[in-house]
């Protein structure tokens, strides 16, 4: 794209008085309409309807919301399609980003990873509410004033030529799909969640509204679709989050008793470190780990006598006439037996590492006040060491995510959709301020359901433990694991596992609220899900609609075939996500965490150094994303143990860390090596040509009031 055509067309009209009016008028309506269809829903509940009515009402109500905007939205003129029309008030784009970013990850998987980390579990929310300060500050005002409708436009506008358009397409394309499969996880989990249908048929039902809204309109309906879902969403925490808090502390306002709540919490881990009956269950998770060791030494022996205690307890079964439930249960762990001694050697030393994580206080989880989640820094050896690798994973991690946000391309488009650059500025502060409000709540619920689950959980007969356990055992039982490891007829902490992904969606029933609550919070999952899917989907189809096929391929293609190629590829990319998330084997946060390594590795010093320092070339920027996506991708490739199955790595898993640092933390390596090699190759070739440099003195320009 030619740079001053850009820079020609980047301003857009901002809408007229009334207009505005009018939105502010359409969107307090349908605040006042969703509250009123909750209260409805919790008087239908009190007069007895059926569970499965009120959960399909949630999904029916919300998903067909989202596709009545989206039909009213739909378009195929070019800027509307790709930019919203350049029409989007601040505070408007800052509600549809603020729902952009609150993924699945954000929505079901912070509170869940604070759940389960404790304090280690704040690097993402220091780190994604970092990440806003630094587009803010070095990214968005330069960006939207260049205004081009992809981050590829502005590398391929910046650096000249094909190549840099090209590397920054197919990265865009990379990150977004890795990141929206976890969206989709996330919308077949809800939607199943809320139905009672299986996860594969829920994720098809959640594609659907996603189909809706980003093949028919693109980023216009995708915009007001997703200020809807931001409503949704945040509603659907913060009322069940009060309601929660009312039981527990008296007080409806989130973190009026945070303190209060976290030295509940320590009593009661420190009642639990100290019980003999949780030490026994540690016990016997050593003896597990040491049975698997045993097993390692010979897995041919061991795979047959395995297999022949399997087919004994079957036997048994049968001749006593025992329930068909247990005869099938065993005979499923006996099919399930691995058939090969690599699979029963993968499989023995997976026990083997599950056994160890268990074999520890509290089921393996930390402290929830403990800093950085282990060791000590003024114990032992040991514990010092363990706490130095606990707090660089946290600062590593929290660095990864702050330029990952940065640089996420499906964050950084939305910033094109507002008329001016100011209007771009305000919508920053506008979308931190809406993303706050979840993250400042996310902390509270993750105690409020863990005090829940120490004190109305823990120590109950396993025969009378609460429902909401086994209906979400049957629905997934990755979420929800218990056992009786050492027969005493109680539920020890070491013997119940809860799946982060878990806390939030089941928090309202942890909590004993109504079922309406339950599928209440479910719909907000399922809003940011789907708008997050929305944003990707077409970033993805626009890198290759616009960047690959106009750009590069055929510059002569009239606009409407551009957008009808975008639509095609919105259809083809969310058919494949949902065919890879339906296999199941996503965790939800790590995955994410892995996008915003490759996010930061690949653009976050290509787009710094093209906004800051003229002499840049594309030399430099070529060599920094090829040696950053390089980086990162080797590391994780290296470090993850299911990329390390795939590729067949053999060295031991210590030698392939760097200093203890994590996998999902890869970019921390990876974006100082790309900012290296960026300025080393810029110095060692030929000075941009002189349009490029005039390009950044343009961006830097001081703006007239009001632009």
């Amino acid at each position: 794209m030619d740079a001053d055509r850009t820079f020609e067309r980047a301003q857009g009209p901002a809408l007229p008085p009334a207009a505005l009016a009018g939105l502010h008028r359409r969107y307090a309506w349908f605040t006042l309409a969703m509250l009123a269809f909750i209260a409805a829903m919790a008087l239908i509940e009190r007069i007895g309807a059926p569970r499965s009515w009120i959960g399909t009402a949630f999904l029916v109500s919300t998903v067909g919301v989202y596709a009545g905007i989206g039909f009213f939205g739909r378009t195929t003129r070019e800027i509307d399609y790709f930019v919203a029309g350049r029409r989007v008030p601040a505070i408007y784009n800052g509600m549809a980003t603020a729902a952009d970013w609150m993924s699945a990850a954000s929505f079901i998987g912070t509170a869940g990873v604070l759940y389960l980390q404790g304090f280690a579990g704040l690097a993402y929310i220091l780190g994604w509410t970092g990440g806003y300060c630094l587009l803010a500050l070095l990214l968005v005002p330069y960006l939207r004033r260049f205004g081009g409708y992809t981050v590829p436009d502005f590398l391929g506008a910046r650096y000249g030529g094909h190549a840099p358009r090209l590397v920054g397409a197919g990265a865009a394309v990379l990150i977004s799909f890795v990141y929206l499969v976890v969206q989709i996880y996330g919308v077949g989990l809800v939607a199943a969640h809320l139905t009672g249908f299986g996860f594969e048929l829920g994720i098809l039902i959640g594609l659907g509204g996603v189909l809706v809204c980003s093949f028919l309109g693109g980023m216009r309906a995708v915009t007001w679709t997703q200020v809807a879902q931001y409503v949704v969403l945040i509603v659907a925490y913060l009322v069940p989050l009060a309601i929660l808090s009312v039981k527990q502390t008296g007080d409806g306002l989130p973190m009026a008793g945070y303190g209060e709540l976290l030295a509940r919490i320590a009593v009661h881990e420190q009642a639990l470190t100290d019980d003999p009956r949780e030490r026994d269950v540690i016990a016997a998770q050593q003896a597990r780990a040491a049975q698997a060791d045993r097993r390692l030494l010979d897995v041919p022996a061991a795979m047959q006598a395995e297999a022949d205690a399997l087919a004994a307890r079957v036997a048994s079964l049968r001749a006593q006439n025992a329930p068909l439930v247990l005869i099938h249960r065993a005979e499923r762990d006996l099919a399930a037996l691995p058939r090969s001694a690599d699979e029963a050697a993968r499989r023995y030393r997976q026990q083997r590492a599950e056994a160890l994580d268990r074999a520890r206080p509290l089921g393996g989880l930390p402290p929830q006040t403990l800093p950085h989640a282990a060791g000590d820094p003024e114990g032992g050896a040991a514990a010092s060491a363990a706490y130095g690798h606990a707090r660089r994973n946290f600062i590593a991690l929290m660095l990864c995510l702050m330029l990952g946000t940065a640089a996420m391309p499906h964050v950084l488009v939305r910033f094109q959709t507002t008329p001016s650059v100011t209007q771009a500025r305000r919508s920053v502060a506008w979308s931190l301020l809406f993303i706050v409000v979840l993250y400042l709540a996310a902390p509270w619920l993750a105690v409020l359901v863990k005090l829940e689950v120490l004190q109305q959980v823990v120590g109950q007969p396993m025969d009378h433990l609460p429902a909401w356990l086994s209906r979400w055992a049957r629905l997934d039982p990755a979420l929800v694991s218990i056992e009786d490891i050492n027969g005493d007829g109680v539920l020890q902490l070491g013997e119940l596992r809860l799946a982060g992904d878990l806390i939030v969606l089941a928090a309202p029933e942890i909590g004993g609220l109504a079922y309406f609550a339950t599928c209440l919070v479910a719909a907000g999952g399922l809003a940011a899900a789907l708008s997050t899917a929305d944003g990707l989907l077409l970033t993805i189809a626009n890198a290759l609609s616009h960047d690959l096929y106009y750009q590069v391929l055929n510059p002569r293609a009239p606009a409407l075939r551009r957008v009808l190629l975008s639509k095609l590829m919105v259809m083809l990319a969310a058919l494949l996500a949902a065919s890879v998330a339906s296999a199941r084997n996503t965790a939800i946060l790590p995955l994410v965490s892995s996008a915003f390594s490759l996010a930061a590795s690949a653009f976050f010093p290509a787009l710094v150094a093209g906004i800051f320092w003229s002499r840049a070339n594309r030399a430099g920027a070529l060599a920094g994303m090829a040696v950053g996506l390089g980086v990162c991708g080797y590391y994780m490739a290296t470090t993850t143990p299911a990329l390390r199955q795939f590729f067949g790595v053999a060295w031991p898993l210590e030698r392939c860390l760097w200093f203890g640092i994590d996998p999902e933390a890869a970019g921390v390596f990876a974006v100082p090596a790309g900012a290296l090699s960026l300025v080393l190759a810029s110095l060692a070739t030929k000075p941009p040509a002189s349009e490029q440099r005039a390009l950044v003195e343009r961006l830097r320009r001081p703006l007239a009031p009001g632009h």
